[in-house]
């Protein structure tokens, strides 16, 4: 007799960096065209994959081939068309101004990457020094 387990489902946000040139609808016509056992929907940043986890990693993995330095994810802690964060269901938007503050990001991570495997390397760290108390009050009088 086999046990009736609850199957593992994971939902993850595919978010695309706004310097990438792959479009939300890309992300998901190739997600579904993975053939896998997976639910992906078109969203305003990238997509939401939805399926047991390894298949989303699976998926996930395949997305980012399209641009391996403008696809980002995290995994995401409700269900897609959950009803406690579905706008369509009149749910609430928490977290939101995060998400939208993490996407105006990743084209600085996308541009650092790029840089990387150009061979790029990093700008030396800024020398700090200690201001004198003399050059400090020249700066204050002058700004006054």
């Amino acid at each position: 007799m086999s046990e009736n387990k609850p199957r593992m489902r994971e939902t993850r946000l595919v978010m695309i960096s706004p310097a990438s040139n792959v479009t939300p609808d890309l992300l998901v016509r190739t997600a579904h065209a993975l053939g896998r056992e997976l639910s992906a929907k078109e969203t305003c940043y990238g997509c939401l994959l939805e399926g047991d986890p390894a298949t989303v990693a699976e998926a996930r993995d395949e997305l980012r081939k399209l641009d391996p330095h403008g696809i980002y994810s995290k995994r995401r802690a409700y269900p897609a068309g959950d009803p406690r964060r579905c706008r369509a269901q009149h749910g609430t938007r928490p977290g939101y101004a995060q998400l939208e503050s993490e996407w105006k990001l990743l084209a600085n991570l996308q541009n650092a990457m790029d840089a990387i495997d150009l061979g790029e390397k990093a700008p030396p760290e800024p020398q700090k020094k200690i201001l004198p108390v003399r050059e400090f009050k020249e700066i204050y009088e002058v700004n006054l």
